[in-house]
């Protein structure tokens, strides 16, 4: 079978734990969350773009800037377990009238704390989902990190294998360059880290329910490390940077900066 579908789901509360109301906030004179809508729009290859929330307030606002939203529960823990709460639907507004087949649909999350997100990075996976065979599990982008970043915890590695599969995502440096000095690993390796975007098989995310628990997830607090545990293929391919994630009122100052 092949990807016939691709539907966009952003994944957005107001609670969060760090900088609450973030999506909210202003920046260029528009909330973020707004932004993030909107440059996914700009892509090419998707049918809708959805907001997935458990907000009353974030659904009126995307309503009324023209956008299809569907509600969650406020117990969700991840991003990926709010969008796959709702996966049957988000199949069906890919579909339309059509009836929604999993294994040809590509549901891709693109997180709402991505003001900058870039479209043709949506496309790119799209085309990921398109053109391999067989339709891998799941597809994520890396990219080659500086040299500064890769011992920071706060920026995930993504180790590969040779073919591009993913097989670990650590906030530590992996792989480990052994008698050799840490500052000096990058002249041995490539290192990868992680752009917080998934693109998930339609079957693969209405089964997220059924995925064991994951030990290896709640010690790097790691949601995809559930995916490689539970024995699922996470598929790679390079871009150029990694989108700025706002966490932080130290970088809702940077992203207003950039704007």
């Amino acid at each position: 079978m092949a990807i016939r579908k691709c539907v966009v789901a952003v994944p957005a509360r107001l609670q969060s734990s760090r900088l609450p109301n973030k999506v909210l906030a202003d920046i260029g004179g528009q909330p973020m969350i707004q932004r993030v809508l909107e440059r996914c729009r700009q892509a090419r290859s998707v049918e809708a773009v959805v907001l997935c929330t458990d907000s009353a307030e974030l659904k009126a606002q995307a309503e009324g800037w023209g956008f299809p939203v569907l509600m969650t529960a406020e117990s969700c823990s991840s991003g990926s377990e709010r969008i796959a709460s709702v996966a049957p639907s988000l199949m069906a507004l890919a579909w339309g009238d059509a009836e929604p087949v999993a294994e040809e649909t590509a549901v891709i999350n693109v997180q709402g704390d991505q003001p900058f997100i870039d479209p043709a990075v949506i496309d790119a996976m799209a085309e990921e989902f398109q053109s391999r065979d067989p339709v891998p599990a799941v597809v994520t982008p890396v990219y080659g990190l500086k040299p500064e970043s890769v011992h920071n915890p706060n920026v995930v590695k993504t180790l590969l294998a040779h073919d591009g599969r993913a097989l670990y995502f650590s906030r530590s440096a992996i792989p480990h360059v052994r008698d050799v000095a840490e500052a000096e690993w990058h002249q041995h390796t490539t290192y990868w880290g992680h752009v917080g975007m998934y693109g998930f098989r339609g079957d693969v995310l209405a089964g997220w329910d059924q995925l064991p628990a994951s030990p290896l997830e709640d010690l790097e607090r790691l949601e995809q490390l559930r995916l490689i545990e539970a024995g699922l293929t996470i598929a790679t391919f390079p871009v150029q940077g990694t989108s700025l994630s706002v966490d932080t009122a130290e970088q809702l100052e940077q992203a207003r900066a950039m704007v």
